[in-house]
Order: structure tokens, then sequence, then C-alpha cells
């Protein structure tokens, strides 16, 4: 009869795997420590380095994750710059030399203006004698054309809005010239200061804008047109050409204003 083979001595098996089961649930509960209190950063880079480690990750080598804060962000597309925006300073002193440019023409252009309306009137005997009446002057706002009473001598009748008939002989003239101009105008009346009590609701205000308006009426009739007046006013007494004396009859007058800036139309324009 066989014998029976007796176990070898020593083997206890099944404690190495006792004891392996013990190391694994060890580990678990560290795990589960560790993450009860999870950091983020921490476990982003755990989350990394265990991608790596079953082979997730092939490109990149450094375990872990690195995040950025913030709104993501692009540079400007080229073609969106403006093309001063690069030097400023050029954009600058191009605006200024086309400024300083536009200036010196209109300053040619005022002085042609002059030079034009003084001839038209030196080339007119039946108006020479009441031409020196006519005030030439540049001014910010553009060419003042002031007619004045010289010599004591009215332009229109006292309290009246109709000019006398050499004041309206003087008008037609310079209609002639200003119609061929392309400036806009304004027309500006001018009383004196007077003792004498106005009539109720119709005073100096309205004698001097009443006088100004007359004088449009005349220019548009001989061809000035209606689209180029920018503004017609009466001052009443408020700006005398002579301050030292407000009452004389100098003071009582009629400004037109060839203004600057651009023409109301396009020179040489036809409807």
């Amino acid at each position: 009869m066989a014998r029976r083979k007796e176990a070898a001595h020593g083997g206890h098996g099944w404690f190495v795997t006792f004891a392996d089961l013990m190391g694994l649930l060890v580990s678990f509960f560290v795990m589960l420590v560790a993450f009860s209190s999870q950091d983020q950063k921490q476990l982003q880079i755990m989350a990394g380095s265990m991608r790596e480690a079953f082979g997730v990750q092939t490109d990149n080598r450094l375990s872990g994750i690195r995040e950025i804060e913030g709104l993501p962000s692009r540079k400007k597309p080229k073609s969106t710059t403006p093309a001063n925006e690069d030097n400023p300073d050029s954009a600058a002193k191009e605006e200024n030399r086309t400024k300083q440019a536009n200036k010196l023409q209109q300053d040619r252009d005022f002085a042609l203006a002059t030079a034009s309306l003084r001839q038209a009137l030196q080339s007119l005997p039946e108006v020479a004698e009441i031409s020196t009446q006519v005030l030439f002057e540049e001014t910010k706002d553009g060419l003042n054309i002031e007619i004045v009473d010289h010599d004591g001598r009215s332009m229109f009748p006292e309290g009246g809005k109709e000019p006398y008939e050499r004041t309206r002989r003087l008008v037609q003239k310079l209609a002639g010239q200003i119609k061929l101009l392309p400036q806009r105008i304004t027309i500006t009346g001018h009383t004196s200061a007077t003792r004498l009590p106005s009539r109720p609701g119709y005073g100096a205000w309205e004698l001097s804008a009443d006088r100004a308006n007359a004088v449009r009426q005349i220019l548009e009739q001989e061809g000035v047109p209606g689209n180029s007046m920018f503004m017609i006013a009466g001052k009443a007494d408020t700006q005398p050409l002579f301050p030292d004396d407000p009452y004389i009859a100098a003071n009582r007058r009629i400004t037109i204003t060839l203004m600057r800036g651009d023409p109301p139309l396009p020179p040489g324009f036809q409807p």
C-alpha cells in the first residue's frame, strides 16, 4: 500500500496572500484619507501622473495638469489696426498741415475778394461818391464789408427800415461781385444809440433786423443765391463802430460778412 506524501514543512501559502490583502487595504485607506481633504492642484497633478503611467499621454512627458486662470485672449489682427495708430504723431502733423493749408487758401480767397470788390467800386463813377462808405475788415469769422454813415450822412431814414436810394445803388453794385464768390453770407444791421423813446413793440432790435433783411432782399434781387445766406441778424446799438460816441450816425450801419468755412455748394455746381 502506497504511503501518502506529507506536505512540505513551512509552506503557509495562505499567509502570503493574506499579507498582500492587508497591504492593499492599507493603501486603500491611505488613499481615502488623502482624498478626504482635497487639494485641487495636487489632485490635478495626481490625475496627470496616473494618465502618464497608463500611457494616456504620449506627447507630453511632464506629469500633472497646468492650467492658466483668466479669460482666453488673442492678439488683434493686423488688418483691423488703423494705419495711423502706429504713429499718432504723424497723423497729428498731417492734420495740422491740412488745417494750415486750408487757412492759407481762405486767406488768398478773401484777399482776392477784397481786391475785386474795391475794383468794382472804383470803376463805377455813379457810386464813387459813396464808395468811401464801404470798409473792409478781415476777422476770425470772415471778411466784413461795412456800409457805414460817412461824414454824418444817414444810410437809412431815421426810424425807417428801407435804405436811401444811394445806399440801394451801392448794395446793388456790391451784389454784382458778391454773387460770384462761393462763401456763405451773414448780414447784420446796427443802429446808433438814441435818446428818443421807441415805438411800443418796435425798438432798436426790430429796426436793425428789418434793415438787415432789406439788404438781403436787394442782394437776392441782384442774383445772389438765397441758399448762400447763413444768417440775417439785428444787433441794435450793442456793437457801435465808435464806442466813444454811440450816438453818432456812423454807428448806424450794415455789415455783410463773407464767412470762413466750406461754401454751401461746391464751386461751379449746376443743379
